[in-house]
């Protein structure tokens, strides 16, 4: 995968699509985290917010492929979410996956956006595409990130609406275990 991602992004950089290479790069970032389960925090609100304020936090980075990661958001005994997120020529795009117990698409599920020219190799943005907007119209203003801080070994999943902080998650990716799925 490395060879191919190094392809893609000295073609990206010649075209002039930096941002995207970074985007890449952040994809290649996630490689060692595939196929380990991390325990998260609620950080931001601290209380509050239910159903994360209550129960146990965990992701899985549970499918790396070369265009896609899947990772399967968990709280408490609640599987239904995961986050996927997808090389398309567009870009990177993130998109939310909610199915119910018997494997069958929520309602509410693929909603999302494309990252942003701001980010880089360790910090990602998703801006609400218009589906989304539709789809949630409370969420057109909606960015979803997800950053690694290799220092303090942490990978966050922040929600901001109207460029305010909504929901942060922190998972511990130092204390990585192997999740058998």
């Amino acid at each position: 995968m490395k060879r191919i991602a190094s392809v893609f992004l000295l073609f990206l950089i010649s075209s002039g699509a930096f941002a995207q290479g970074e985007v890449l790069m952040f994809l290649e970032n996630l490689q060692p985290l595939c196929g380990k389960t991390f325990e998260g925090k609620l950080v931001y609100p601290e209380e509050g917010r239910e159903p994360f304020s209550s129960n146990p936090l965990s992701m899985t980075v549970a499918a790396c492929t070369e265009d896609t990661v899947k990772i399967p958001f968990i709280v408490g005994t609640d599987r239904s979410r995961t986050w996927v997120l997808t090389l398309m020529e567009e870009g990177l795009q993130l998109k939310h996956d909610h199915r119910h117990e018997d494997g069958t698409p929520d309602d509410l599920t693929n909603y999302g956006g494309v990252a942003s020219d701001e980010s880089n190799a360790w910090e990602v943005h998703f801006p609400a595409d218009e589906e989304t907007g539709e789809m949630l119209p409370r969420s057109k203003n909606a960015t979803w990130s997800m950053v690694i801080n290799r220092d303090a070994k942490i990978f966050s999943y922040i929600l901001s609406v109207d460029g305010e902080r909504s929901v942060q998650v922190d998972f511990d990716i130092d204390m990585g275990i192997e999740s058998g799925l």
